[in-house]
């Protein structure tokens, strides 16, 4: 099988780990905090899929999302806690696949620290809403798609490769086993 990489002139594959991992993990939740969320077991009318929002990535690399205790996403976490996050920070650049083990918490405290006032949407009597839980997400392994040098080089070196009829592609990617 020939690769559009082997037609570009730079090595565009960096596989990281561990603290590099997660500091690009850390990097491209930032560019977009959004991810569709997917559970093994899929009972609901999504089949397993549905948009949620990372709220925390602590300094041990969990990320927190909130949850409703009713929800689908709840009973198919507790049914079997592997996941997988799909993440997109731009159109053409940004890219990241998680998997994880989510587990479910109640911890008054931690919700109390990450409660934002837009999630009352959701949670409609506030912080204390009995709905409320969090999903803990640990990430075990994933894969990146970005670029090297920002989306303006990428556009540029996009640009001119097309111009010149070469592959000129600023991209990286790799494994991340954190």
């Amino acid at each position: 099988m020939n690769s559009i990489n082997k037609n570009q002139p730079e090595d565009n594959k960096e596989n990281l780990s561990q603290e590099e991992a997660l500091k690009k993990i850390r990097e491209m939740i930032e560019q977009s905090d959004t991810c569709f969320f997917c559970t093994e077991a899929a009972t609901g009318p999504s089949k397993g899929v549905r948009p949620m929002s990372i709220q925390q990535v602590d300094d041990a690399g969990n990320l927190w999302i909130f949850s409703a205790n009713d929800s689908h996403t709840n009973a198919e976490v507790a049914l079997d806690a592997k996941v997988k996050l799909y993440f997109q920070g731009s159109k053409h650049s940004d890219f990241l696949y998680l998997t994880a083990e989510a587990t479910i918490h109640e911890d008054k405290a931690k919700i109390k620290e990450l409660w934002n006032p837009m999630l009352k949407t959701w949670f409609t009597e506030g912080e204390d809403d009995p709905r409320i839980s969090l999903l803990k997400v640990v990430p075990y392994t994933g894969y990146y798609w970005d670029n090297k040098h920002g989306n303006m080089v990428a556009g540029i070196k996009m640009m001119v490769g097309a111009a010149i009829g070469k592959t000129l592609d600023d991209s990286i990617e790799g494994q991340l086993k954190v």
